[in-house]
C-alpha cells in the first residue's frame, strides 16, 4: 500500500476530526496538549473490511517514527481517530489519559478520553 493524499472531498472532515481531537486534548491537558494537524498525518488507501470498498488511514508519528495517533475514514461515512496523550487525569488522580478518541458517522462526531488506572 502506497502513501496517498486524502481525497479533496474528505479533507474538510479530516480537519474537523483533528480540531475535535485537539479540543479534547486541551480540555484534559491544557499545558501539555499536542498540536494535531491533518497535514502531518501520512495517509494510505485501505480496504474497508465491512464492504470491500476503499477507505483511508492516516498515521501520525513522533520524531522517532513511533506511532502517535491514527485517523480512519471508512467508505460508509464512519470514522475513528485516536491520538496519544499520556497525562494524568486532571480530576481523577488515580487515572491516566492514554489517548483521546473521536468517532462518528455522517458529520456527527463524539469524543472521549481513553483511561488507564494509575498503579
Amino acid at each position: 500500500m502506497a502513501n496517498t493524499a486524502l481525497p479533496d472531498e474528505l479533507v474538510e472532515l479530516g480537519v474537523k476530526l483533528c480540531q475535535v481531537l485537539g479540543e479534547e486534548a486541551r480540555r484534559y491537558a491544557p499545558n501539555e496538549a499536542p498540536a494535531i494537524h491533518l497535514a502531518e498525518a501520512v495517509f494510505t488507501r485501505v480496504t474497508d473490511p465491512s464492504n470491500g470498498l476503499p477507505g483511508y488511514e492516516g498515521v501520525w508519528r513522533d520524531a522517532r517514527a513511533q506511532k502517535r495517533g491514527s485517523l480512519i475514514i471508512n467508505s460508509d461515512g464512519s470514522y475513528y481517530a485516536e491520538f496519544d496523550l499520556l497525562v494524568l487525569h486532571p480530576r481523577k488522580p488515580r487515572w491516566f489519559i492514554e489517548a483521546i478518541t473521536v468517532w462518528g458517522r455522517d458529520g456527527v462526531v463524539k469524543a472521549e478520553p481513553r483511561l488507564l488506572a494509575a498503579v
